[in-house]
């Protein structure tokens, strides 16, 4: 059995697998990055012990991180992916063709050789000739001329605010962001559950609402996370012509990409939230409008 416990305010909650085999369990520079082979939910991706992928469950995760911010820009042709090193938000990204550069800024190679080792079917487009990788302090990264306004897109496919991913969360690390856009922007990362982080999503809107012209958060359902829900903060940068929302995809899926929970319905719908989130959001966006 393993326990998927995160940092957060609620307790007595908890969610188990039936593990048949570990597979890998090592230290790497950064992080415990453990694989173990499950009875119902395929291979596990465990680091610093939180479940970051199933097999069985990661569609829902890789491909609304991804396709919400990709299907909100009009022509997305540069793309920058902060962690992911399991592969599966590349997979994801080289599915639109309209793209022409996908680069990924991963720290931990470990989490790459595993990724390619036991989930092939999630890193299963490393070899794509669009894709160039760059092994590195992400934040670093973004500080370099290379990555100054030169971003269609962003997505922080972080873990969570502990560890090597905390300064992610951190308003220097979203300037940057938004200095690496270009204008017209859009960005996708990782922030966590309603149900268990409410007050750190709340405090994402203060961080980032003075930065971009557009801050939004989107959900989605997944199984193997705490309370079976994710959601990701969706920011943009104006160019006064594309509308400062990912709200709503200005493209739609062409018949052959083959996609298993993303559609054109489920993005938008993803943006209708619970009462208590919606009223915790307007919080920030009040402070926010007091102080300008």
């Amino acid at each position: 059995m393993i326990r998927n416990v995160r940092d957060a305010p609620v307790t007595g909650q908890a969610m188990s697998l039936e593990i048949e085999e570990v597979l890998w369990d090592k230290k790497s520079k950064f992080q415990h990055v453990i694989v173990l082979k499950s009875r119902t939910f395929g291979h596990v991706l465990i680091l610093d012990g939180v479940i970051q992928l199933t097999e069985r469950d990661e569609c829902a995760y890789q491909e609304m991180i991804a396709h919400l911010p990709l299907f909100s820009h009009p022509n997305p042709e540069h793309v920058l992916i902060v962690g992911g090193g399991d592969g599966g938000v590349i997979r994801e990204v080289a599915k639109h063709k309209a793209v022409k550069e996908i680069t990924i800024c991963e720290i931990d190679e470990m989490v790459i050789e595993v990724g390619k080792k036991y989930f092939p079917s999630v890193a299963s487009t490393w070899t794509d000739p669009r894709v160039k990788l760059v092994c590195d302090d992400a934040a670093k990264f973004m500080e370099t001329k290379e990555a100054k306004g030169h971003f269609d897109v962003i997505v922080c496919d972080s873990s969570d605010p502990i560890g090597p991913a905390e300064a992610l969360f951190e308003s220097p690390f979203y300037r940057a962001m938004n200095e690496a856009l270009r204008p017209g922007g859009r960005i996708s990362t990782q922030a966590e559950s309603v149900w268990m982080h409410l007050s750190l999503i709340q405090g994402l809107f203060k961080k980032t609402l003075p930065i971009f012209a557009g801050v939004e958060y989107a959900t989605t359902q997944i199984p193997t996370y705490p309370c079976g829900q994710i959601g990701f903060l969706m920011c943009c940068k104006t160019d006064n012509k594309t509308p400062d929302t990912c709200k709503s995809p200005v493209r739609k899926p062409p018949a052959d990409m083959q996609l298993n929970y993303y559609s054109p319905e489920l993005h938008s719908a993803a943006f209708v939230l619970p009462a208590f989130v919606t009223r915790s959001i307007d919080v920030a966006r009040t402070e926010f409008a007091r102080k300008k």
